[in-house]
């Protein structure tokens, strides 16, 4: 198949995991739909890795439990535990977007703890993108779209992902890809069951079509099909597999209108241009610069 429409689906189907969370809301409350999930895709992974390619890949080592168990934790239970929370009141759109921003808070988080210094060029970029990103906010608090709580719940979840992907760097696991993701989104699973049960007992929970559709889509459209369309991308060409991913707040926007009737803004449309040429400037978003392989291979479930 052309790449050009394998990246397309990647991106669509990849930008469709926010959309769907606000199906699953009708029916549950957030974190008890993401323990669910979790557990329910992490367990599908393993059966894949160590029942039908049994002997392929390795269980991880002694050393190497910690690092997953704190990869779940960051990069599962807190950055889509309360992003799961925070669209409760924040847009799809507006997800999408603020994800795409990654890259600046791992620079800024391995300038303090990896000892890595920030060139000029990125810091430019993190101004341009955090202007845009407070372009797509106002309008949200201005006309009560969003809540200044789901906000911050988002950005807890934006940093808890950057603490991911940095320590991932540190970590230096010498497991494969796919080994990672399934261990690190069952522990993330599994941790969100304490917190479930104490902070949504007795609420609404429902087991209807809205649900029943959103585990079926996030767990094999997005955390099974879209991540073996994102490695076979990745073997294809580095490069452009990160361009596809960050395209999907475009995506995005597009889905939450036409599904969820979410309304497209000229707020919008220049805050993503503003974050788009933060990415450029900063020298994320072009094609003869090759991404950090913690980028490409630290993507969430």
């Amino acid at each position: 198949m052309n790449i050009v429409l394998l990246g397309i689906l990647f991106t669509i189907l990849w930008a469709s995991g926010a959309v769907s969370v606000k199906f699953g809301l009708l029916s549950s409350p957030p974190l008890t739909m993401g323990t669910i999930r979790f557990i329910l895709a992490g367990s599908l992974l393993m059966l894949y890795i160590y029942g039908f390619r049994r002997g392929k890949y390795p269980l991880p080592q002694k050393r190497e439990w910690k690092p997953l168990i704190l990869l779940g934790l960051f990069n599962t239970s807190l950055y889509l535990g309360c992003g799961f929370w925070a669209l409760q009141t924040v847009s799809s759109g507006f997800f999408n977007l603020a994800v795409v921003v990654n890259p600046f808070l791992v620079a800024l988080l391995s300038s303090l703890f990896a000892n890595r210094s920030i060139q000029q060029k990125e810091w430019v970029g993190m101004v341009v993108a955090a202007v845009g990103l407070v372009i797509a906010t106002y309008p949200l608090l201005e006309d009560s779209h969003s809540t200044l709580i789901g906000i911050l719940l988002l950005m807890i979840g934006m940093i808890s992902m950057a603490i991911g992907s940095v320590y991932f760097q540190k970590a230096k696991l010498q497991l494969p890809s796919l080994v990672i993701n399934a261990w690190q989104v069952l522990f993330g699973g599994m941790i969100l069951i304490i917190p479930s049960l104490l902070l949504e007992s007795g609420k609404r929970f429902e087991l209807d079509q809205n649900l029943i559709l959103y585990l079926v889509w996030s767990v094999i459209g997005v955390s099974i099909f879209a991540m073996i369309l994102w490695f076979y991308l990745l073997k294809l060409d580095v490069v452009k597999a990160n361009i596809w991913l960050l395209l999907t707040p475009i995506a995005g926007y597009l889905q939450a209108s036409i599904l969820l009737g979410e309304k497209i803004t000229s707020f919008d449309v220049i805050a993503t241009l503003f974050v788009f040429a933060g990415l450029y400037l900063s020298g994320n978003f072009r094609l003869n610069k090759r991404p950090a392989p913690a980028s490409a291979e630290n993507l969430k479930v």
